[in-house]
């Protein structure tokens, strides 16, 4: 692969930690703008070279950074605008709500023993005492006095543990017209529960929403499992894909008269990975629902799954140890042999991998993939029609952190390939760079890259928006 090398161009500074970037036209308006959406709960949008603030909702967010040392995987993580905002004001908001703090789904950390059949086949009880927050999808209206006001809720989701909701969670299908909501496998690590890989649950998701159905229901139901939903909410909703562990958004990138669909999983211990798909067959969730009722299976048939929690990107899912005798090596062991046995034939291969640790020169060994976008322009040539990740931060050892830019192609034949670093001329000085988040226009012309000095939330003001430039 060719080697690309960037610019890096500041758009605004010194703003909260940016999880969202997207773009759209506000109604009356000639211009597309930039919008930045926070963690803590503020969105902002670039109009004329000023930042301006579109909403800010900061009071409804649940309190961030305490039971982490300042570190939070909750707060404002979606943003949409809908395909006809600019006529009709609409846009959705995913995000963690305030005064909903529990206890957690379990009292210490988890890790699977092969050897002990009960770390292999825990299941959350207590759902209703036993459990980390509660998440919000909502539908809200631009109103013709340039306020945003709240319309009606779409979920109410009840999370078991702090991590893993999903990030730039909320996109607009140009395939289908439908939200897609990424929901992430609920958290701790190593889905205690096997969310991920359970037809009824919410966690661990890819799932299309029909906004434009009208639903009864203004103050739906706090539930994990698509069955303790009403019927009138099930019919507005399919199951794209499972298997996920946490996904930093899906981009969507027009071949012909088809859409390549791309979504990222954050790995455990040992790669990142990117997925790539055209065709798919979604399951109704009131088919899902059916088939449980009935104690049948559904036909999953082209049906997407990514392989969590039995598959870490191409790999069965290990537990790594250091080797007592040589401890510049690791021992790894299969954490779920049967489960990796069962869908070794089913799950989708990535496209792409990268490992945590990666000694070769022209690699890097990551952290956490962070966004994952398909790229159309023409200014960066070598990047046309590429897809683009960033990695929260390179293992590197270096005083300051920086986090990790790169790209990979789909192949025509549909295999695995190989990815490459994208050079930037950027000086950061002695300021930590983590990649937060990555962005693009309406039409995958322009990238945008957002970068924080810090790993808490609770560290302030440290965020930085940049266009990717030739």
């Amino acid at each position: 692969m060719i080697k690309v090398k960037v610019g890096l161009r500041p758009i605004v500074s010194n703003i909260n930690l940016p999880t969202v970037l997207k773009t759209t036209i506000l109604p009356g308006d000639s211009i597309e703008r930039l919008f930045i959406a926070t963690q803590v709960g503020e969105i902002f949008y670039i109009g004329n070279g000023v930042i301006r603030t579109f909403l800010d909702i900061r009071p409804r967010i649940l309190k961030l950074g305490a039971s982490g040392g300042g570190y939070d995987e909750r707060g404002l993580l979606g943003l949409a605008f809908h395909p006809e905002f600019y006529y009709n004001g609409l846009f959705y908001l995913h995000y963690s709500v305030a005064g909903t703090q529990g206890p957690g789904a379990l009292p210490e950390s988890f890790n699977p023993d092969p050897c002990d059949p009960r770390t292999l086949n825990l299941r959350w009880i207590n759902r209703e005492t036993q459990y980390n927050h509660i998440d919000t999808i909502e539908e809200w209206i631009l109103q013709s006095n340039g306020q945003p006001q709240k319309r009606r809720t779409l979920l109410n989701l009840r999370r078991p543990f702090l991590n893993h909701n999903g990030v730039n969670s909320l996109n607009f299908s140009p395939e289908t017209g439908k939200l897609v909501l990424t929901t992430g496998d609920g958290g701790s690590g190593y889905d205690p529960f096997n969310l991920s890989q359970e037809d009824l649950e919410i966690a661990g998701k890819i799932i299309e929403i029909d906004v434009d159905k009208n639903i009864s229901f203004n103050n739906p139901p706090i539930v994990t499992r698509f069955n303790e939903l009403p019927t009138t909410i099930q019919e507005t909703l399919i199951v794209m894909a499972k298997g996920v562990r946490n996904i930093p958004g899906i981009s969507f990138q027009r071949f012909y008269n088809q859409y390549i669909k791309y979504a990222g999983n954050v790995g455990q211990n040992l790669v990142e990975s990117i997925f790539s798909f055209v065709h798919y067959k979604p399951i109704p969730v009131t088919e899902l629902v059916q088939a449980s009722f009935m104690n049948s299976e559904p036909d999953k048939e082209e049906f997407i799954n990514f392989g969590w929690r039995g598959w870490e990107g191409a790999f069965a899912t290990s537990i790594i140890r250091g080797c007592t005798e040589n401890q510049t090596l690791d021992e790894k062991t299969i954490a779920y042999y049967n489960e990796a046995v069962t869908l070794s034939a089913s799950r989708l291969q990535p496209l792409t991998s990268y490992f945590h640790k990666d000694t070769r020169p022209d690699k890097f060994g990551g952290t956490a993939l962070t966004g994952v976008q398909a790229y159309m322009g023409n200014s960066i040539p070598g990047l046309t029609g590429s897809v683009v990740f960033t990695d929260l931060a390179r293992k590197e050892s270096q005083s300051q952190v920086r986090g990790a830019l790169a790209y990979t192609t789909v192949r025509p034949n549909g295999e695995q390939n190989d990815f490459s670093v994208i050079q930037t001329d950027y000086d950061f000085g002695s300021q930590s760079a983590y990649y937060v988040s990555l962005g693009t226009n309406l039409n995958q012309t322009s990238l945008y890259l957002a970068v924080y000095g810090s790993m808490k939330v609770t560290d302030f003001n440290q965020g930085t928006v940049f266009e990717i430039v030739p």
